[in-house]
């Protein structure tokens, strides 16, 4: 799948156009290079250990313990089968976006937290897509409507 990703810190724009400013490192719109860079499953039905390692994983709950009222949680773990976070081989980071649009980004570190995180939405609508960055596999991106 391709994008346009700032070379300064990987982000990825996946609304068809570089941003003027990257959203999470501040970089120029000439930082940016537009390319093949999302992985996805050759066959969604049939998915390889590889697959079941990278695809994000999203589960939306309509309920939130933290803030009752307006409150949409998701939360994300890479892949059916739990990706390794090894110090040579693990989820750098994840970022979220809602209707193409980024929202967040969670960085993680090897060895001490699982590959997973979670977000508090405001939002009861919409596409809500998250992209995982592995250190050795690159960017594998899934998306799941609010």
């Amino acid at each position: 799948m391709k994008g346009h990703v700032c070379k300064v810190c990987g982000y990825i724009a996946i609304n068809g156009s570089a941003p003027d400013n990257c959203p999470v490192c501040g970089a120029p719109k000439a930082s940016f290079q537009k390319k093949d860079a999302i992985n996805t499953p050759a066959d969604p039905k049939n998915l390889t250990e590889g697959d079941k390692k990278h695809v994000p994983v999203i589960t939306i709950l309509r309920k939130c313990g933290l803030i009752p009222e307006g409150c949409v949680d998701a939360h994300v773990k890479m892949g059916q089968i739990l990706h390794p976070m090894q110090p040579q081989h693990y989820i750098n980071h994840i970022d979220f976006y809602l209707d193409k649009e980024f929202i967040a980004r969670v960085h993680l570190t090897p060895e001490k937290l699982n590959p997973a995180a979670a977000l508090h939405l405001k939002a009861s609508s919409g596409k809500l897509a998250a992209i995982e960055f592995c250190t050795v596999h690159g960017a594998w991106i899934n998306d799941v409507e609010l």
